[in-house]
């Protein structure tokens, strides 16, 4: 059996995850990591995890990381708002930080795996490659967060709840007695604690909240916004009263302008992605036909990926997409598996 260090959240996944890991024998450990968060409050998912550590009798190393993490995956998030983006800290965040935090401390000791409880599965193949799949449970899959990592973090890593439904895992947790069996799934961004991320970046990042002009396709000024950062491609909250529903269609960083328009003005078929991490290690041959998801919660889309350069994909989906957004994650699937992803930059026009 292997020494597995255990990234602990404080909630109903990650305990149950540990919790399995030591019914097969494993030696276990669990790691909190110390995030930042805007109202520098983090006690309570830290005693959760400690909780439960102390239920299934495993020793808990919690480790402040919260400077690292403001500067490479806060400021990121606030320089992407700030290059009119809408970005998905999320997927950053996994790779650049969780999985190399928790990599780094099972070398200090001595542990041949990390695990965590996301829903998604690793699939070891004939050649010593290792592919990322989607969890067995669709509602809950989580692979779409993981698509950045890499073989590096692949072959080090267990996803002990991939092949289970989320009322099994809470059953385990229920039949171990364990005190976050009915803890909620979080909802919001880690580090927002339930902040609407426009007052979030008012009071991060002052620089987002320039006002400017609305202005349609056709050239009528509809009034005026209050910062391009607060809006997306596709939304249509807050925008001016007109005799049809309006939508963000772009966003014009030189002008500080947005443009509106109807329903039927909204979308496309193609965008570029770049860079694209391809979960194997190297990009397939292209182009390819695969299913492509551009947010978390999307639908697959049938698409085709050709190669533009060394570094970018142009994605050519066989429906008009109405919420094609830069800065969001796009993810390519075949079937089951996770060929890679990457960040939306333009929109293919």
């Amino acid at each position: 059996m292997a020494k597995v260090i255990v990234a602990m959240s404080g909630g109903v996944d990650s305990a149950v995850a540990a919790a399995l890991l030591l019914k097969q024998g494993h030696s276990v450990q669990g790691l909190t990591l110390q995030l930042w968060h805007a109202n520098n409050l983090d006690q309570k998912g830290i005693e959760a995890a400690q909780q439960v550590a102390r239920q299934l009798g495993i020793p808990l190393h919690v480790e402040d990381v919260r400077e690292t993490f403001r500067q490479e995956i806060v400021e990121s998030f606030i320089a992407s708002y700030l290059a009119n983006e809408t970005p998905n800290p999320c997927v950053l965040c996994n790779r650049a930080l969780k999985w190399a935090q928790m990599i780094a401390f099972a070398d200090a000791q001595g542990a041949e795996f990390v695990a965590t409880g996301h829903y998604a599965r690793i699939v070891a193949t004939a050649d010593a490659k290792f592919e990322l799949w989607r969890a067995s449970d669709p509602a809950k899959d989580q692979s779409y967060m993981l698509s950045n990592l890499t073989q590096q973090e692949l072959k080090r890593s267990i996803l002990p709840v991939g092949e289970l439904a989320k009322p099994e895992v809470r059953a385990i947790a229920h039949s171990l007695g364990l005190a976050v069996s009915e803890t909620p799934d979080s909802q919001d961004l880690c580090f927002l604690d339930h902040e609407d991320y426009r007052q979030f970046l008012r009071d991060y990042a002052p620089a987002a909240a320039q006002p400017g002009e609305i202005w349609t396709t056709d050239g009528r000024l509809m009034g005026t916004h209050q910062g391009l950062a607060f809006y997306t491609i596709g939304q249509r909250k807050g925008l001016p009263a007109y005799t049809e529903a309006l939508y963000v269609l772009e966003k014009k960083a030189e002008s500080n302008i947005l443009i509106v328009g109807t329903a039927s003005q909204l979308g496309n078929s193609k965008f570029l992605v770049r860079p694209v991490n391809w979960i194997s290690g190297e990009a397939p041959a292209l182009p390819i036909s695969c299913d492509v998801k551009i947010r978390y919660r999307a639908n697959l889309v049938r698409s085709t990926l050709t190669a533009i350069d060394g570094a970018s994909v142009l994605v050519e989906t066989e429906k008009r997409l109405r919420d094609i957004t830069p800065g969001q994650s796009a993810v390519f699937y075949q079937d089951e598996k996770v060929l890679g992803g990457g960040i939306i930059r333009a929109d293919g026009k």
